[in-house]
């Protein structure tokens, strides 16, 4: 007697397939986006030139050296950003194009928040340069085990390092609205401003990079899980919303005279120091429960999820 196998593939029914994006060489999407991609990396391209216009006519900057930094990273961006956008268009250059500006927004994130010293500008090219990344579903090589762990360290570290010098702010910002003396208050506002030149702006980038270069090279990703994906909203607002408020508020609280009170600045720098606090434990909440599934980008069919292996294991199949 004869047995048929119904896995082998001469048996196998055949599946039709709903018609999707055409793919370009490397799996991604290449023709039917390629005119909003082009878009907004001119978009991008526009942006730098004027930044690099608004730090080079900037006048008595905090920090010269990384101002003209900028003026330089900022025209360079120009003509890169130009020049692949043009190829992700052309058949011929379309992949390595788009691996090229997908490289280069991850690392000029970075690059613009040393840029962003003494400047807002940059700030709101290190949110353009993250979403234009994310928005190419950038697939890296996933980390050995000894590199998953090691970066995963230095992650957690330069975390937990964020979340207490946050605590530390928030104690003396307290210090400083509560102070009867003006000697006390101006102590605690200046010991605020070097903390956040010297120990908290490095801590939140490093924490920053850190834990990209982890979800990109682990199976989680960086958009195909709420939870990874909250946190690196998270990780881009704080720096943002400190640069825009925060900054301001403790310059203008350090020029007080000694007849003059914290007032509703000194209020609304605590109330902010403490809404940091919180969105950092927020981060911390999601790291370990990691709530919400998968998100759209993470639902394809050959996407598993990193802990299933651990939970199912390897079954083996046995025969009675």
């Amino acid at each position: 007697m004869s047995s048929t196998n119904p896995h082998s593939p001469a048996q196998r029914p055949e599946h039709t397939t709903a018609p999707g994006p055409i793919a370009g060489p490397d799996g991604a999407p290449c023709r039917r986006n390629n005119g909003a991609s082009r878009a907004a990396q001119g978009v991008f391209a526009l942006f730098c030139l004027v930044a690099a216009v608004v730090l080079y006519v900037r006048p008595d900057p905090a920090f010269p050296v990384l101002q003209m930094a900028g003026v330089v990273g900022y025209l360079l961006a120009v003509a890169l950003v130009a020049v692949a956008g043009w190829g992700l268009g052309r058949p011929a250059s379309g992949a390595r194009a788009r691996r090229t500006l997908i490289v280069f927004h991850l690392a000029f994130v970075p690059l613009q928040f040393l840029f962003s010293f003494g400047n807002y500008e940059p700030l709101g090219g290190m949110l353009g340069s993250a979403v234009l990344a994310v928005l190419m579903k950038p697939r890296f090589p996933q980390l050995g085990r000894r590199a998953r762990k090691v970066w995963l360290m230095l992650h957690i570290g330069f975390s937990v390092s964020w979340m207490g010098l946050s605590l530390a702010m928030v104690v003396m910002s307290v210090v400083g609205l509560t102070a009867d003396g003006h000697g006390t208050r101006r102590t605690a506002y200046d010991i605020m401003h070097l903390f956040d030149l010297t120990l908290v702006i490095p801590s939140m980038a490093l924490a920053l990079i850190t834990g990209v270069v982890v979800s990109l090279g682990t199976p989680w990703g960086l958009i195909r899980h709420w939870w990874v994906l909250l946190k690196f909203v998270i990780a881009l607002s704080l720096p943002l919303f400190a640069a825009f408020f925060e900054h301001k508020w403790i310059k203008e609280l350090r020029a007080l005279e000694p007849s003059q009170e914290p007032g509703g600045t000194g209020l609304a720098l605590v109330v902010c120091l403490v809404v940091f606090t919180v969105l950092l434990w927020t981060a911390v909440f999601l790291s370990v429960f990691k709530p919400g599934g998968r998100t759209r980008w993470g639902r394809g069919p050959r996407r598993r999820d990193p802990q299933a292996r651990v939970r199912s294991g390897s079954p083996q199949r046995r025969r009675g």
